[in-house]
């Protein structure tokens, strides 16, 4: 577990995840599912333990998205996890679109309760309806584009881009309700508002970069040492201290500045960024154990 004394309290609630809130509970009635985006590397995490309360009895299924960003071993363990608690899972990479086919027959299936009783009492058989819903930056934009095949939402990588609600209808008999990413006011857990950071879920701008990049660079060289050493060609072993590591990485990539110094902001949105991209190897932060 990362030494959380290192930084600052994570917190972050904008104004308008409150408004996205009211607007989950306002249409719920219009659906007949949700589908509960999850980022994959940190399938734990990504919930919104709000949406429990919000969703009360209303079918739920749990879309692992950036399956691809994530430990495949890792990935089919947590649908193992979920599936045993009862909960319809899927793994889905919007890129390549592996998991979106039998993404859209399970959501057909949980809809089948409600869409049959239409056409039991005479109504005009109808399309299955899904709200879906995710934190900030999980992916949920991505994996609607590729359930539509065209880009009906805007993609920007950007925490709480989305604001309004969209209707997006899916040719496969699966019309979307897009909701915004939404957040919840407290993070009681602050290893998981950690992740959060480092998944960019929380916003780069309301907390300092470095240390909080140090604890990853000590997490990764943990969980995933070979992406580390692979990607930024250092030599084992690998220093157990984030900010050691910070610098080898750093002046191995040629941040520096005038006198020799090392350009710390260069060096933090660097890593920053080919984590989140991918480039350090496939990795799952959350553990099933």
């Amino acid at each position: 577990m990362p030494d959380l004394s290192k930084i600052q309290t994570l917190q972050w609630f904008p104004g308008h995840m409150k408004k996205a809130e009211r607007l989950i509970q306002e249409n719920l009635k219009l659906v007949d599912l949700v589908i509960e985006v999850l980022d994959a590397r940190i399938p734990l995490s990504s919930q919104n333990p709000m949406l429990k309360n919000l969703l009360g009895d209303k079918p739920r299924l749990s879309a692992l998205a950036k399956s691809d960003l994530a430990c495949a071993a890792e990935t089919k363990a947590w649908l193992e996890k979920f599936r045993a608690e009862g909960i319809t899972a899927v793994a889905v990479d919007a890129v390549k679109g592996a998991g979106i086919k039998n993404l859209i027959a399970e959501a057909k299936t949980l809809a089948e309760e409600k869409t049959h009783k239409f056409v039991k009492h005479g109504a005009k058989p109808r399309s299955a309806r899904a709200m879906i819903v995710g934190i900030p930056n999980v992916g949920k934009s991505s994996l609607i584009n590729k359930l539509a095949g065209a880009n009906h939402t805007k993609i920007e990588n950007r925490p709480g881009v989305t604001r309004a609600k969209q209707w997006i209808k899916i040719d496969a008999g699966l019309d979307l309700l897009d909701t915004p990413g939404i957040l919840y006011p407290k993070f009681e857990d602050q290893e998981v508002a950690l992740k959060l950071a480092w998944t960019f879920a929380i916003s780069d701008e309301i907390y300092d970069l470095e240390p909080v990049v140090c604890l990853l660079l000590e997490t990764l060289a943990e969980k995933n040492p070979a992406g580390l050493i692979e990607r930024y060609k250092i030599s084992e072993p690998l220093a157990e201290n984030g900010h050691e590591l910070f610098e080898q990485i750093g002046f191995k990539r040629g941040c520096i500045r005038r006198g020799g110094l090392l350009d710390v902001e260069k060096t933090t949105r660097m890593i920053l960024s080919e984590f989140r991209a991918g480039k350090l190897g496939r990795v799952t932060l959350d553990s099933v154990s």
